[in-house]
């Protein structure tokens, strides 16, 4: 019973075949699981089926706003602020349905690639440079890993948790992303110097639509699914996230993944 996860209830099933005292329990506690299977898979379909059909509206609505934005320059300045408004809020709802997307499609994904870390974590570098700048925030890697899963949802995960460091820190921080490799497992860590998560939050940050400060995640556009993706990947591939630490010195958030395979271990020393 410990054992089960969201994404494991098919293989939670125990033995029917017990003794008399045990029959009953063991039957009841499948069709439980069953249950809950399905209700999570039509919880999954809904969700995927509602952001499918949003993207095509939005993109429209989109498209308008842009459209008659640029053939309309001279409107008045609360006229333009209206329409300034209107795009980024559109911004944010594709941005939301297109995360809601992703991670209704996650069983789907396959995880059989060789993922090698430090030069995925110097692409997201590359990728978040100007939101860095733009606050001067101080990018930094060290150490490296390799493990097998979905090369894509890696990436998604290591850039949630990077992008999050970088928004959520203070002007002239840091942030700094160390992979660790062991003989089974990979320790990823992604620590910011912002102003920290109140240990009341700290287990609540990967719930869907969660959001410490909603009044600097609307400043960011953040709609709270950031860190759920996070986890959800990491869960699908077997791992844990976790926040190590936090204060108002900084946050660091943990993930741990099973490693590459013996034969894929590398020749470096990591630190």
């Amino acid at each position: 019973m410990e054992q089960v996860q969201l994404n494991n209830l098919a293989d939670m099933r125990i033995d029917e075949d017990a003794i008399s005292e045990f029959r009953q329990l063991s039957r009841s506690f499948n069709q439980m699981l069953e249950r809950l299977n399905n209700a999570f898979a039509a919880q999954r379909q809904f969700t995927g089926n509602a952001a499918h059909e949003l993207r095509t509206p939005l993109a429209l609505m989109q498209a308008q706003l842009e459209l008659f934005s640029a053939e309309h320059p001279d409107v008045l300045p609360e006229t333009a602020e209206f329409l300034a408004l209107l795009r980024e809020q559109t911004e944010r709802l594709t941005q939301m349905t297109k995360t809601l997307l992703e991670m209704s499609n996650l069983q789907q994904v396959a995880r059989n690639e060789r993922i090698q870390l430090a030069p995925m974590v110097e692409e997201i570098f590359t990728d978040l440079a100007p939101l860095a700048e733009k606050r001067s925030i101080t990018l930094t890697a060290e150490g490296d890993g390799i493990m097998t899963g979905s090369d894509a949802l890696i990436y998604r995960l290591i850039f949630n948790l990077t992008e999050n460091a970088v928004k959520y820190n203070r002007p002239g921080g840091s942030v700094r992303v160390s992979v660790t490799q062991g003989l089974e497992k990979l320790l990823l860590r992604v620590s910011d110097t912002g102003c920290g998560i109140p240990e009341v939050y700290q287990r609540s940050i990967f719930q869907p639509f969660f959001r410490v400060d909603k009044s600097r995640s609307r400043e960011y556009g953040g709609a709270g699914l950031g860190l759920s993706l996070v986890w959800e990947i990491a869960n699908l591939h077997g791992g844990s996230v976790w926040v190590e630490e936090s204060s108002d010195k900084g946050t660091t958030i943990a993930v741990e993944l099973p490693a590459g395979t013996e034969s894929d271990s590398l020749s470096v020393d990591i630190p």
